[in-house]
């Protein structure tokens, strides 16, 4: 069975169809010139710009920066790393508690260790501000432990207290 004379094989049947719809632009059908106007600006090309793979570390941090968890994220590090920051030692005594308006509180088990970590004051916060930028801690303040407190019950009245009660 031969062809007519006067068709084409479908070979090249098919590449005078492609070349139509995808060949020069003076040459392009409708439907081509439709699918090059709606490709936009930026959009991602195979093997183009900004296709390589990244690492975890650089996808994290862009997602992090782009939703605002960094100080959060440095904020947790800093007392997660409290024992790095004031030495093993000072660590077992005191324990940070929180961090609120740019002040970080830590409690300590005494009030010696107290004055002992408010001596270190200006080295603890050099050293978070060195390896903690983002938490934006601009200060600290110790605190030892607390008095107990005559305020709190149902036979509780307002006055000075348990004072008059001494001696």
């Amino acid at each position: 069975m031969t062809e007519p004379a006067d068709e084409p094989s479908e070979h090249i049947s098919v590449y005078l169809r492609m070349r139509a719809v995808f060949g020069e632009p003076g040459q392009r059908s409708s439907d081509a010139r439709k699918r090059v106007k709606k490709s936009k600006e930026g959009t991602s090309v195979p093997y183009g710009e900004g296709r390589d793979p990244r690492g975890i570390e650089d996808v994290l941090d862009s997602l992090t920066n782009r939703l605002g968890w960094t100080s959060s994220l440095a904020r947790a590090d800093l007392i997660g790393s409290w024992s790095e920051i004031a030495g093993a030692e000072t660590a077992e005594h005191s324990t940070p508690v929180g961090i609120e308006d740019g002040v970080l509180t830590v409690h300590c088990d005494s009030t010696a260790w107290a004055t002992q970590l408010r001596l270190m004051r200006g080295q603890i916060t050099t050293s978070i501000a060195q390896r903690f930028p983002d938490a934006g801690i601009e200060s600290v303040k110790f605190a030892g432990p607390n008095a107990p407190s005559w305020k709190r019950g149902t036979r509780s009245i307002p006055g000075r207290g348990p004072r008059d009660t001494y001696g």
